[in-house]
């Protein structure tokens, strides 16, 4: 459809990344293929039909916000810019998400899965996931010369947002890029490439990225993503008193409220603050009551022995609800 192509063209216009497009398209695509009436008569009626379908096949929550929060632009798109007076059928309709913990692995995890990874590309890309906080569709991104080996740092172009930043390399990520970049052959621009097949010496995808992952966490027998180890990143970093801001930065969050779900992850450093707290209290506990001021709700409490059966006779009886009463 012609009107789908000028909206792709207008996403370009406004420098939405390559990534982001591509997505955008998809969901559109595949919501009018599966649309039996003109697009310009959809009403909130069938958006809901829609959201039904892709539950019944089983769709994610997440996954099916994506789909509505783009058909929710792809109108707007029709209404501003084709002028087609319409109400955005797409308005007022949501699904709850889930609010998930991030999920981080531990160290032993994380030593299992790195252990049957003898591909040195693969090890360098899965290394600046854990060890630089990058997103998988960064990593595909990378290009040789992003890399600053003289300050160690890495300069990642057009993140999730369409944001740059710099992170940083530790010795066994620039070390494991070291590895690699001595065998890699090609003198591509893009620095992962594929190594086999009709693509070999083009740039990995996304996907691709993906694959290879499933395959070492089948072979290892940890459960992990590209994204856990992301996340194990910042769980890391915050368990080692990294602060708050310095990891939002590094991650590329526009929200910081977006890291702190990690304080709810960082077990570590919630035990250790606990703790170096609950010293505090406890030392200025003891302080009162050895100056005889204990406070009123730490006095020791009188014990008061009830019998567990009471008594059979009458008088004994009296006596006995008597003590229980007192």
């Amino acid at each position: 459809m012609e009107i789908i192509e000028r909206y792709g063209r207008s996403l370009k216009r406004k420098n939405c990344a390559p990534y982001t497009i591509k997505n955008y398209m998809n969901r559109v695509a595949h919501f009018t293929r599966w649309l039996r009436i003109p697009l310009f008569g959809v009403t909130r009626q069938e958006i809901g039909l829609y959201v039904d379908r892709l539950l019944r096949k089983r769709c994610s929550p997440k996954t099916i916000a994506c789909h509505l929060q783009t058909l929710h632009l792809f109108f707007a798109y029709i209404i501003e810019e084709e002028k087609i007076a319409m109400d955005n059928p797409v308005r007022k309709v949501s699904i709850r998400l889930p609010k998930p913990l991030p999920r981080c692995l531990k160290d032993k995890d994380v030593e299992k899965f790195f252990a049957v990874i003898t591909d040195p590309r693969d090890k360098a890309m899965f290394m600046l996931m854990l060890r630089s906080g990058l997103r998988v569709e960064e990593v595909a991104g990378l290009t040789v010369d992003a890399i600053d080996y003289r300050r160690r740092q890495l300069f990642v172009i057009r993140g999730k947002g369409a944001k740059d930043r710099v992170v940083y390399l530790s010795d066994d990520a620039l070390s494991a890029l070291g590895v690699y970049l001595a065998k890699r052959p090609s003198k591509a621009k893009k620095l992962f490439l594929v190594q086999k097949g009709l693509h070999k010496g083009t740039p990995i995808s996304v996907r691709g990225i993906q694959r290879r992952m499933e395959h070492y966490a089948q072979k290892s027998g940890v459960t992990v993503s590209c994204h856990s180890l992301r996340h194990t990143f910042a769980t890391q970093l915050l368990n080692a008193d990294a602060d708050l801001a310095t990891i939002q930065d590094l991650l590329g969050h526009a929200h910081i409220t977006t890291t702190q779900r990690y304080c709810r992850v960082a077990n570590l450093k919630v035990e250790r603050d606990y703790h170096k707290a609950m010293e505090v209290v406890l030392q200025r506990t003891q302080k009162m009551e050895n100056g005889n001021d204990r406070p009123h709700w730490s006095s020791p409490v009188r014990k008061i022995c009830i019998p567990l059966h009471p008594p059979e006779d009458k008088e004994r009886s009296f006596k006995w609800q008597k003590a229980k009463m007192n």
